[in-house]
C-alpha cells in the first residue's frame, strides 16, 4: 500500500472513530500533497510523498522549539501531539550509532578527508539515509568525523 493510500484510509478510519484531531491532521498532509501534485502536475510517488512528511515534521519541531522557549506550552503540546501523528508514517529511524557507522562508511567511500569534502560527503549520503535520520543530527556527525 503507498503512503497516499495509507494516508486516504487513515482519514477514513478517523472519520469512522470521530477522531477531530486526527482526521485535521491528515487533512492538512493531504492538502499539501495534493498542493505538491499541482504543482508538478503529477501524482506524487512515495519518495516524493516522504519529502513533504519530512519538511512537514520539520516545520513542526522548529514551531516546538519556538512555541517552548516562548512558553506556550498549549501550542508546544498540540505540536507534539501532531508529531506523534505524522511519525506514524514515517519509515523506522536510524539511531545515532547506525548513522555514525553509515557516515563513517561513506567518508571512507568517497575518501573524504576534510571539511572541504563534506558536500561531497553529504550527497552521496543524504539518499542512503532519507527520511530515516535527522538532517541536523548527520550534519553534526559529517562535521565531526571530517573535523
Amino acid at each position: 500500500m503507498s503512503l497516499s493510500d495509507r494516508l486516504n484510509e487513515d482519514m477514513k478510519q478517523a472519520m469512522k472513530s470521530q477522531d477531530k484531531f486526527k482526521l485535521s491532521v491528515i487533512r492538512m498532509v493531504r492538502s499539501t500533497i495534493k498542493n505538491s501534485e499541482i504543482d508538478l502536475k503529477r501524482s506524487l510517488d512515495d519518495n516524493e510523498v516522504l519529502d513533504v512528511l519530512t519538511r512537514e515534521i520539520k516545520q513542526r519541531k522548529d514551531s516546538l522549539q519556538e512555541f517552548t522557549k516562548a512558553g506556550r506550552d498549549d501550542l508546544a503540546e498540540n505540536l507534539q501531539a501532531e508529531l506523534v501523528i505524522l511519525a506514524e508514517y514515517m519509515p523506522q529511524q536510524l539511531s545515532e550509532e547506525e548513522v555514525k557507522a553509515i557516515v563513517q562508511q561513506t567518508i571512507q567511500q568517497i575518501g573524504a578527508s576534510s571539511k572541504a569534502d563534506m558536500g561531497k560527503v553529504m550527497t552521496a549520503l543524504m539518499p542512503q539515509v532519507k527520511g530515516r535520520a535527522d538532517g541536523k543530527l548527520i550534519n553534526q556527525l559529517v562535521q565531526q568525523l571530517l573535523g
